[in-house]
């Protein structure tokens, strides 16, 4: 099934839809990342009316301020304007008695009122614009009475949301689908361009949806320093970021975030860590027992990648290989708490032929190259102790992959490719029951 990331544009879509041998249904849905009210034309249109009332907000509130200003200066010349009133009836009723002192006073007195002009001027500018503003509400209130007609009965803002809850539920019951094997893997989606050749990005691949935090490690030797970013639009943007110093270095790019913590291959050694990112302490370290490092059995890009960790929906896992096993892929099953291998599979794929691996539904996955045209060549089944050949073939973009892994959470590949972060969504074929079968 395909998940999360598809085009902000796209809506629920059916890519494909058959049946089985037996009848079933299989389908293969998109989910947007997106509300479909938002492309709504009476969406867009009422968004559109609001930000005019926002504006006419703005405009009655800059009027209100200089009304009250000009209203404070009004009643401090009150007292001024009775004097000029009181002269002028004089010198009316007993022209006699307007000498040229007191005519002097009067020119005085009336030459401080002066600036009471533009105030008055100003009144009859924003006499007028409060008659272009009531034009503006009469307008909208007949615009917004058309909008309801043509909805009806319905209330708007309620059907959006039996819509945002219908979406809710059906993400809910995406997460709840049980495992399917790989059939298929989408184009690329390319989220960033950053860092260096090599390195790894992911998201916690155990928490709630609602935590959207995404954690960045550049190259694959030697390094500490893990970017720890709000949300997925941060880390596009490159902002919002805190940053974790490990106590110990890192070899490899295959670093997995689980429920919290960062496990990771400490450099020059097959130690495990497991980093706990809010006490900023490290939990546990335990060795791999007789797990080669140091570019002893690396993948075909060399990158001291001998020890992959990652984690699917049936928990964490160790990819490597001793040399007991000649240098062929091993898949073992870590205690999450202890680090405990608790048990182990020899694929009897050689590691150095393969480019890059990832397990999904218990399944190790590994592609024959890390190179353009790469395709995914290789499926190693746990709960079966088998194995088949595949020929999935996606696009290798960048043409250098230097980290692959799945999150089980969102059902995407997180990929590093030659500097550029990249996600793939995944179809897995799955028969789902009804109450009917």
């Amino acid at each position: 099934m395909t998940a999360l990331y598809p085009s902000p544009e796209d809506g629920w879509q059916i890519y494909t839809s058959a049946q089985d041998a037996d009848g079933k249904c299989i389908c293969t849905v998109v989910a947007p990342a997106q509300n479909m009210c938002n492309r709504d034309p009476r969406s867009r249109q009422l968004r559109q009316l609001m930000e005019k009332v926002q504006n006419i907000t703005q405009s009655m509130e800059v009027l209100d301020l200089r009304t009250y200003r000009d209203l404070q200066y009004v009643r401090d010349t009150e007292n001024l304007m009775k004097t000029v009133d009181g002269k002028l009836k004089t010198a009316s009723d007993n022209p006699r008695s307007l000498n040229p002192k007191s005519f002097q006073e009067l020119k005085d007195k009336v030459t401080q009122l002066l600036p009471l002009l533009p105030v008055l001027e100003q009144y009859k500018a924003d006499a007028r614009m409060i008659l272009r503003l009531r034009e503006e509400v009469r307008n909208l209130s007949l615009v917004l009475m058309a909008i309801q007609e043509e909805m009806g009965a319905y209330d708007y803002e309620e059907l959006r949301q039996r819509v945002l809850l219908l979406e809710t539920r059906l993400h809910s019951c995406m997460q709840k689908l049980g495992c399917g094997k790989l059939t298929g893997v989408s184009n690329p989606i390319t989220v960033r361009a950053s860092g260096s050749r090599f390195g790894s990005w992911m998201t916690d691949t155990m928490i709630p949806s609602s935590d959207n935090r995404v954690w960045s490690m550049d190259g694959y030797f030697k390094g500490r320093r893990v970017l720890e970013y709000r949300t997925m639009n941060d880390f596009m943007k490159g902002q919002n970021f805190v940053q974790h110093l490990l106590p110990h270095p890192w070899a490899g790019t295959g670093h997995v975030v689980y429920n919290g913590s960062l496990y990771y291959n400490k450099y020059q050694s097959n130690i495990l860590i497991k980093y706990h990112f809010r006490s900023r302490s490290v939990l546990v370290q335990r060795s791999l027992s007789g797990a080669g490092y140091n570019n002893t059995f690396p993948y075909s890009w060399g990158g001291s990648s001998d020890i992959d960790l990652m984690a699917d929906e049936n928990g964490l896992w160790a990819v490597y290989t001793t040399i007991p096993n000649a240098g062929n892929i091993v898949i073992g099953r870590l205690e999450p708490q202890s680090l405990e291998v608790l048990q182990t599979w020899d694929t009897g794929f050689p590691k150095r032929s393969a480019g890059e691996s990832f397990m999904i539904c218990g399944t190790l996955y590994v592609t024959n190259s890390h190179l353009a045209g790469a395709k995914i060549y290789f499926a190693y089944y746990t709960n079966t102790s088998t194995y088949e050949y595949t020929d999935i073939p996606f696009h290798n973009q960048y043409s250098h992959i230097s980290m692959m892994d799945y999150n089980p959470r969102e059902r995407v590949l997180f990929t590093w490719n030659n500097g550029h972060q990249v996600l793939y969504n995944v179809t897995l074929f799955q028969v789902i029951k009804t109450s009917e079968d």
